[in-house]
């Protein structure tokens, strides 16, 4: 188990928010952050602790990507023309892990970039093990059939946790999932509030 699997709920509690809604956060329990002085860790953030928090929510939520990675895909949105924070959001959307996630064919995003990277998922028939792969509108995500009777798979499709957004097109019988479009911001349905402008303010300082 990586790192970051180890650390999901040590982000829930660091934000001090349940950030994928899940009922086994420790946030559902206790409504500070980690550590011995956790509880008394409220002073009001500056405008950069603000943007920075936006920041690392945001990341924490899409299996804590790396900094670098993460710092790129900014980038990347940023050259495009459009609304940036609406770009980025479209571009972490686009991820393999993350559609394999929405689409509830596992239970966590953790899960799905182990998943992904586990071999289990074709992309328009071809096996792809890379969970940063990014997805075109139309491309049909497809569980492997060796993998479809896994018990998280199992777990996760049966689970009433949460929906799957309307621009995936899920079919839990078949274990596919069109990619539709490419979601705007108002569309993603995230448990806790994001605020992709104040992570383009923080990279934008910089």
């Amino acid at each position: 188990m990586t790192k970051r699997q180890e650390s999901k709920y040590k982000i829930d509690r660091r934000m001090g928010e349940n950030i994928w809604g899940r009922p086994k956060s420790p946030v559902n329990r206790r409504e500070y952050g980690p550590g011995q002085h956790g509880q008394r860790r409220k002073g009001k953030l500056s405008d950069f602790g603000v943007q920075l928090r936006a920041k690392q929510k945001l990341k924490g939520f899409y299996g804590n990507i790396s900094e670098k990675q993460f710092r790129g895909i900014y980038k990347e949105a940023d050259r495009q023309k459009g609304d940036t924070g609406e770009i980025l959001i479209g571009l972490l959307e686009r991820r393999l892990d993350a559609v394999v996630y929405r689409a509830k064919f596992v239970p966590t995003v953790f899960a799905a970039r182990q998943f992904v990277g586990h071999g289990h998922v074709l992309v328009n028939g071809k096996r792809v093990n890379v969970p940063s792969y990014r997805l075109r509108d139309g491309d049909v995500v497809e569980v492997r059939e060796k993998s479809k009777q896994l018990a998280l798979v199992l777990e996760a499709t049966q689970s009433a946790e949460r929906d799957v957004p309307d621009y995936i097109e899920a079919d839990h019988d078949k274990m596919t999932a069109k990619f539709v479009r490419t979601p705007a911001f108002a569309d993603v349905p995230y448990a806790a509030q994001m605020e992709p402008n104040l992570v383009i303010e923080f990279y934008s300082r910089s």
